[in-house]
């Protein structure tokens, strides 16, 4: 069974920086294609970042040059380097996994099929004020 675990979430001035992070278990993560999306009341689900399991990245338009992905596989680790936020990337962000795919089908899934992912954590939360 996938687990995901997410944390590093929290509070920032616009224009700082966090660092998330998603530890997996149950599964070869390796093999996996990860990714972030986020969910804010009121706006549509986004997929953030996806990476493949060749290190292959995909961004969202709304974050490229300012967010960065990136994976550990010996540690099952998943990472998004948040810089420049600002109040828009205020959001629950989840990591997400889907085995047998690319970063553009993953990214795809997050936005418009989340059901399908093969598991996704439970959210840390990060609020930009200005």
């Amino acid at each position: 069974q996938v687990q995901l675990v997410e944390s590093g979430g929290g509070s920032v001035r616009a224009g700082g920086s966090l660092r998330l992070s998603c530890a997996a278990s149950g599964y070869t993560y390796r093999r996996y294609c990860m990714g972030w999306f986020r969910e804010a009341p009121g706006k549509e689900r986004e997929g953030v970042a996806a990476i493949g399991s060749d290190g292959t990245t995909r961004y969202a338009d709304s974050v490229k040059g300012r967010f960065t992905i990136s994976r550990d596989n010996a540690k099952k680790t998943l990472y998004l380097e948040m810089n420049s936020l600002n109040p828009e990337d205020t959001a629950m962000y989840y990591c997400a996994a889907e085995g047998g795919v690319g970063p553009d089908t993953l990214m795809a899934t997050m936005t418009y099929r989340r059901n399908a992912l093969d598991a996704w954590g439970q959210g840390t939360l990060v609020t930009v004020s200005s």
